[in-house]
């Protein structure tokens, strides 16, 4: 793979001269802000190259853990198997998320994630299937779903607490979130990819997060001047505007 790597980067223009030919200067800039603006770009054309490497290292992985047969309650009630989750396609996309019967409402930084989804979800399901799995029953989570005008996303409910110990959705009774990708191949479900970190592999300072960070929330934040800041999270209610 670094061989690979390495051979790519040789045949790719240096980022400084990408960023020498697409900086366009703005009309009032000062030759500082340009010559700033410039190196940053640089930078940005860097990030996006590793990014795509990061991904490609990850359709790389060898064959992941075969899924035991966990069980999940659909809308209807009924017990579906991880297999089935799938639909039409061989990939499957699901997002735990911190709903359980213990909480009143619903994590605020899973419902903007959540949230986030979607919209673009008939697109992703060109793609792949996706998959919302909350510990509270499905009626409930519709009913929150509809409150915040949701009308693409499918959720189910796991049953019993296999599912939420083996992929750590739930430590010493305390309940986290967890993303994880699964492949399908006739009734085999293998995990391919999930999430790991938390705590132990943040940087001193920042708050634990994926990366690339998937949440259009932070993204759209990180351009700007103020940033995340150090101590703001969504809530779900901000009162009148």
């Amino acid at each position: 793979m670094a061989n690979t790597e390495t051979m790519e980067r040789d045949t790719l223009a240096p980022a400084k001269e990408l960023a020498a030919k697409g900086a366009k200067p703005f009309a009032g800039e000062s030759a500082d802000y340009r010559e700033a603006r410039t190196s940053l770009l640089a930078e940005e054309i860097e990030l996006r190259r590793h990014i795509q490497r990061v991904a490609e290292r990850r359709r790389a992985l060898p064959p992941g853990p075969v899924a035991k047969g966990y069980k999940f309650l659909d809308e209807q009630g009924d017990a579906l198997g991880l297999a089935d989750l799938f639909g039409r396609h061989d990939t499957l996309f699901t997002y735990l998320w911190m709903y359980g019967p213990e909480r009143a409402r619903p994590c605020p930084m899973c419902t903007s994630f959540v949230g986030s989804l979607d919209i673009p979800a008939p697109d992703i399901e060109q793609r792949l299937a996706l998959a919302v799995i909350g510990r509270s029953p499905v009626a409930r989570q519709l009913a929150f779903a509809r409150e915040r005008g949701w009308r693409n996303l499918k959720f189910y409910q796991a049953v019993g607490d296999d599912f939420a110990r083996d992929y750590r959705w739930v430590v010493d009774g305390e309940e986290g979130a967890g993303v994880l990708i699964w492949t399908r191949d006739a009734d085999t479900v293998r995990l391919f990819w999930a999430a790991e970190g938390g705590s132990q592999t943040a940087d001193p300072g920042f708050d634990p997060h994926l990366a690339p960070d998937p949440t259009p929330l932070w993204n759209i934040l990180d351009w700007t001047p103020e940033g995340r800041g150090a101590d703001w999270y969504p809530k779900l209610d901000y009162g009148s505007k």
